[in-house]
């Protein structure tokens, strides 16, 4: 599956334009710290692009939420490996995480909306208008963005990365397409 066959399949399957930018946000995140640790973008692109698909039909029941995501993507002939991650991504299922694809993407999906708070805070609502360091003082808010949970993106670790490492390389991603995230 390439980059705008998932696309596509995203559009079919979420009616949400705001939950739609988020996949996108995750897929650049994604992608970003693929070509950092040297691993493969378009597969990596792949499952950030996925991992909520099935948020329409699932995504208000946690304990089927990513389940249902993952065997909508096998059915389609999605990669194994991004099939997992996608698998995984969710918590509570309480499945391990193995790959570092895995491991990026569990901590890459609350960061996104950290990082989407933080500009919308800011007086310009602009990504470009935030840096490395206003979203880490978001990050130490805990009143701030409760549903971005900060032991998940804190994992980042699992990666050998720093928390400030992380947040750069994921929002310099996510301002270079700022345009598609509306922000």
């Amino acid at each position: 599956m390439n980059r705008d066959e998932a696309l596509d399949a995203v559009k079919a399957y979420v009616s949400n334009a705001n939950l739609i930018k988020h996949m996108v946000a995750a897929e650049v995140c994604m992608r970003a710290l693929a070509r950092r640790l040297g691993e493969d973008e378009q597969k990596w692109g792949l499952a950030g692009l996925l991992h909520d698909i099935d948020y329409d039909s699932a995504g208000a029941d946690p304990a089927r939420h990513s389940l249902v995501g993952a065997e909508m993507l096998e059915k389609i002939g999605v990669d194994p490996d991004v099939v997992y991650a996608v698998r995984v991504h969710n918590e509570c299922h309480g499945l391990p995480r193995i790959s570092a694809m895995d491991k990026a993407l569990h901590a890459v999906d609350p960061l996104t909306g950290l990082i989407v708070a933080s500009a919308l805070i800011h007086p310009s609502k602009k990504l470009a208008a935030i840096d490395v360091g206003f979203v880490i003082n978001r990050y130490h808010e805990k009143g701030f963005a409760r549903g971005a949970k900060r032991e998940q993106i804190a994992l980042c670790s699992e990666l050998g990365m720093e928390l400030s490492d992380f947040v750069g390389v994921c929002l310099k991603a996510m301002q270079k397409h700022a345009a598609e995230l509306g922000l």
